[in-house]
């Protein structure tokens, strides 16, 4: 039984940027069993792309952009924090972010959304980088998922629709604004998935895949907590129940999922957590 879990809750990102919706993307392998490759977790991640080479003038009014985009986000002190760790942290990956944000000023003369802004970081830091918060401690990484139980909550009782979006991942304007009327949250998750990376950075610790034992144990701990077999696959092996799950239900089952994971014995629970990372930036 090659498991890995299908509900998988983001770093950050958004598969319709263009279209200005979704802070957080659901991170998907190739199919609902699929498991990391032989020697996934030694796989260093790209490097961060260096800037391309500007001319007087283009660095001229580069360093004009950024002076705006930066003004920009200084408006926001939740979005500010994330901003100013990603600089003290990472500093080559900052430079990159926010040469990317003032070169697109520059050919377009349109300024984004700061929302946006923290998007794109988000997704950047979690496609060139992300994997390395596999290796971090446990507080590290369980902070990961300690804020996407957060944002489920929050979302179900706002709307439980978007909670069934955030756990598949889905684009709409509705979570779109949601999350721009939470920015103290998602910049919680946003600093929670970058502390795991600069943590995993430093610490380096190597975690086995989660066996079938593993995934037997979360399982048998979510149908201890009222889940129907349905409702485990549709979280674990991404079947569609039928009929459908009502979007209230899937999503206490998206917070169950969650919370039992918190109760596993702390080695099973790494490797589901250390997986799900890794999937999540890989997607």
């Amino acid at each position: 039984m090659n498991r890995a879990p299908f509900i998988l809750l983001g770093l950050g990102g958004s598969v319709a940027i263009a279209a200005g919706v979704a802070l957080l993307v659901l991170a998907l392998d190739t199919g609902p069993h699929a498991t990391r490759p032989p020697g996934a977790a030694e796989k260093a991640p790209a490097a961060a792309p260096a800037s391309p080479p500007v001319s007087a003038a283009s660095a001229e009014a580069r360093a004009a952009g950024r002076k705006t985009i930066e003004a920009r986000i200084a408006q926001v002190p939740e979005y500010q924090r994330f901003f100013d760790r990603l600089r003290l942290a990472l500093p080559s990956q900052y430079e990159m972010t926010l040469n990317t944000f003032a070169d697109r000023l520059v050919a377009t003369g349109k300024e984004q959304s700061v929302d946006l802004y923290l998007s794109e970081a988000i997704r950047d830091l979690r496609q060139t980088r992300g994997a390395l918060a596999a290796k971090a401690d446990a507080a590290s990484l369980a902070r990961i998922f300690d804020v996407q139980l957060a944002m489920l909550d929050a979302l179900s009782k706002t709307d439980q629709r978007l909670c069934v979006d955030f756990l598949y991942g889905g684009a709409s304007e509705a979570f779109y604004q949601f999350s721009a009327q939470h920015r103290q949250l998602a910049s919680n998750m946003a600093i929670a998935g970058l502390d795991a990376i600069v943590d995993g950075q430093a610490k380096k610790n190597e975690r086995q895949p989660p066996t079938d034992a593993d995934f037997l144990l979360l399982e048998k701990a979510m149908a201890g907590k009222g889940l129907s077999q349905p409702e485990i696959e549709a979280l674990l092996d991404g079947k569609t129940p039928n009929p459908p799950l009502e979007d209230a239900r899937l999503c206490q089952a998206g917070r169950v999922y969650l919370e039992m994971l918190k109760t596993l014995p702390e080695p099973v629970r790494l490797r589901i957590y250390a997986l799900a990372v890794e999937l999540m930036a890989r997607s």
